[in-house]
């Protein structure tokens, strides 16, 4: 074979290899070949077929053949050698492989995990000699709340619904939320999925309802995707939906938080700020700090967590309910 064809059969195959599924059903001789003659590999789905037939013999490749067109993929749990990774590229799928597995569609998550295993097998085999592959080792990210175990959430659902929000597809639900004593039965639009500390929620909304509300994804004990069109995404922004304070459990309306605090937590929210219009005076001998932000749970959550740090002195809605906490907790003293 001249040198020449020689050169593009390998680097055709090699493209061939990176275009193969790691689970799934599989990608059809079809479906391989258009994507080829996209990048730039002039080839028939015939050669493509000669091509898988040859790679199968080096490379542990599965042909599905439990229904036609046949698909074709990687084996299950195959430990596959394709150089291309670099160092920064293995570290970067390294520190992002945590958070993207509940947020990302199972389908996705197969094509990628040749690369996970790819990566994590490079920095093994780099630690002793390279400095870079020991990164991992030397940075991690630490919640500044009390660590909480993440809950546990159904696969099957977990893909379900995965596969409705990459489809735009209503699903029928049971989901049991925290003030009910039985699940219920819901039709769901889902417009995203939000990774929040150890919990992964559902943005939807229900039925013909146009009110978004947030779902925990491990209070869900059924999902099954529908062929009905989800509605209500064309007015939904995620961003919008998250800078409004819904995340924080709140309803997203704005106050402008006035309180004193000790000299301790001046120091903090001088550093860290409660809001990009915070400011902080000295009145009486008193740090006096004054903010623009959601009025939530969570900012309930912190002022109580501040203890005799802080003394709400306005809005009065906020003085009165945190008021009301400290004292009903006082009572168990």
């Amino acid at each position: 074979m001249p040198a020449k064809s020689s050169r593009h059969t390998m680097t055709r195959q090699w493209a061939l290899l990176k275009l193969l599924p790691a689970g799934g059903p599989g990608s059809t001789a079809r479906d391989l070949c258009e994507s080829l003659n996209q990048q730039g590999h002039p080839v028939s789905k015939r050669q493509v077929e000669r091509d898988l037939g040859d790679l199968m013999e080096v490379f542990p490749i599965d042909c599905n053949n439990k229904s036609k067109p046949y698909g074709w993929r990687w084996v299950k749990g195959a430990q596959i050698d394709i150089p291309g990774i670099g160092m920064a590229e293995a570290l970067s799928l390294k520190l992002m492989e945590g958070c993207m597995t509940p947020l990302l569609p199972r389908a996705i998550m197969n094509t990628i995990k040749p690369r996970l295993l790819q990566a994590e097998k490079l920095l093994d085999e780099k630690s002793a000699l390279n400095p870079q592959a020991r990164w991992i080792d030397k940075i991690r990210t630490v919640s500044p709340t009390l660590p909480l175990c993440a809950p546990e959430i159904d696969e099957g659902i977990l893909e379900e619904i995965q596969e409705a929000l990459l489809h735009d597809r209503q699903i029928d639900t049971r989901y049991q939320s925290s003030t009910a004593d039985e699940p219920k039965s819901y039709l769901m639009n889902p417009l995203a999925l939000i990774q929040r500390g150890p919990a992964t929620y559902l943005v939807a909304t229900i039925n013909s309802f146009t009110d978004v509300r947030l779902f925990a994804l491990h209070r869900f004990s059924q999902a099954e995707i529908t062929t009905v069109p989800i509605s209500g995404q064309d007015t939904f922004n995620l961003d919008q939906y998250i800078n409004d304070g819904h995340l924080n459990f709140g309803s997203g309306k704005q106050i402008r938080l006035r309180a004193n605090i000790d000299d301790y937590l001046e120091k903090i929210l001088q550093e860290t700020p409660l809001s990009e219009d915070q400011k902080i005076i000295i009145k009486n001998d008193e740090y006096y700090v004054t903010a623009t932000l959601a009025d939530t749970w969570q900012l309930h959550w912190w002022i109580l967590s501040h203890g005799e740090g802080i003394e709400v002195v306005g809005p009065k809605a906020v003085r009165d309910a945190i008021g009301d906490r400290l004292k009903a907790a006082s009572e168990y003293y």
